[in-house]
């Protein structure tokens, strides 16, 4: 149920001069996040979308990337053992922090959290990168690691091979374990939490995407259309939608009210390994290992525009805030920004 009273709003606001697509206020206090959609003062034309800049440093493949709330600071995620902070603008590097892949950032850009030795996974403050603490009570390898938009919660999925050890829920605040969904499926590979805190979904190898009701942990629905693996799931900013990318090379779209897909996006010729909404739910971007990202109408599901120049597979997309930067990480070992101009 929501709670309104005595509730501190937190405005999550963009330093740029464009009205960003979708005002996130999180209600502290509250125990759930509310998303204000404005329609942008400037719609953006990613047909003219140019490379400004390809980031090396990582010294194997880049499974995680994203930018911070102000647009100043992209962060990266590899199994060469490191998360890298790196200026948007200049391309320096700022900071190298030990940590491995899964990886995931919190809304507010201030903690990393990624799994470490002994299968662990380690919450970092990215300003200073200090450790915060450290999550213990997984026993296999991790495949995917979320947070919520309040930064209050975290899942985590682990397994071996084609087997799933579970997942687990977190309590941020204390670093306890809240409860474990068992393990009766094939890998997770893809968790991700509903913009409003109330789902948690993974994407799996089974072909399905397992929906759960993030407090109580109780199985909502399970949504079912790929004929191979779900490598990757991403909510719309308004929490209606969810994206999915498949090894069987589609990106489907379903309307988490009913439960029903509404389109199936075909194009890439290989498996999809990530997906994401631009901040005004217009755009969608996916990556693929056919090496190329490639830009999608939302509303009609007609492809706007395909980026090349990865040498390799690409496994991680992620918009800035203010929708006009696209960043990808790639098998190249290479992060590359894409924006549209001014």
């Amino acid at each position: 149920m929501q709670r309104t009273n005595k509730c501190v709003i937190d405005f999550i606001e963009s330093k740029n001069r464009m009205l960003v697509g979708v005002l996130l206020l999180g209600l502290t206090g509250c125990g759930y996040w509310k998303e204000i959609e404005m329609m942008p003062t400037k719609t953006l034309s990613w047909e003219k979308v140019t490379l400004t800049n390809t980031l090396n440093g990582h010294t194997n493949p880049v499974y995680f990337v994203a930018i911070t709330p102000d647009g100043q600071t992209i962060v990266s995620s590899s199994n060469d053992g490191t998360i890298r902070l790196w200026n948007l603008d200049t391309g320096q590097l700022i900071r190298t922090v030990k940590g491995s892949y899964p990886a995931a950032m919190s809304l507010d850009g201030k903690t990393m959290a990624n799994q470490e030795e002994n299968y662990t996974i380690k919450l970092w403050n990215l300003n200073t990168g200090q450790l915060i603490r450290t999550l213990t009570g997984h026993s296999k390898s991790l495949d995917s690691i979320a947070i919520s938009a309040d930064g209050q919660t975290l899942a985590s999925s682990s397994g071996e091979f084609f087997a799933s050890e579970g997942i687990k829920v977190w309590d941020l605040n204390t670093g306890q374990e809240l409860y474990t969904i068992p393990s009766n499926r094939l890998k997770d590979q893809s968790l991700s939490i509903s913009p409003n805190g109330q789902i948690l979904a993974a994407g799996n190898w089974d072909k399905n995407i397992w929906l759960w009701d993030l407090k109580t942990g109780q199985a909502i629905s399970t949504l079912t259309g790929h004929s191979r693996g779900v490598l990757a799931i991403a909510f719309s900013p308004d929490g209606q939608m969810l994206a999915s990318g498949s090894m069987d090379g589609t990106i489907k779209i379903w309307n988490l009210n009913t439960g029903q897909e509404i389109r199936t996006i075909t194009g890439h010729s290989d498996y999809v390994r990530a997906v994401a909404f631009s901040p005004d739910r217009q755009t969608l971007a996916s990556g693929s290992w056919d090496k190329s990202i490639k830009l999608w109408n939302f509303q009609t599901g007609q492809e706007i525009r395909t980026l090349t120049g990865h040498s390799n597979r690409v496994n991680a997309v992620a918009f800035s805030l203010d929708g006009r930067t696209l960043v990808s990480g790639s098998e190249d070992r290479s992060i590359k920004i894409w924006r549209v101009p001014k």
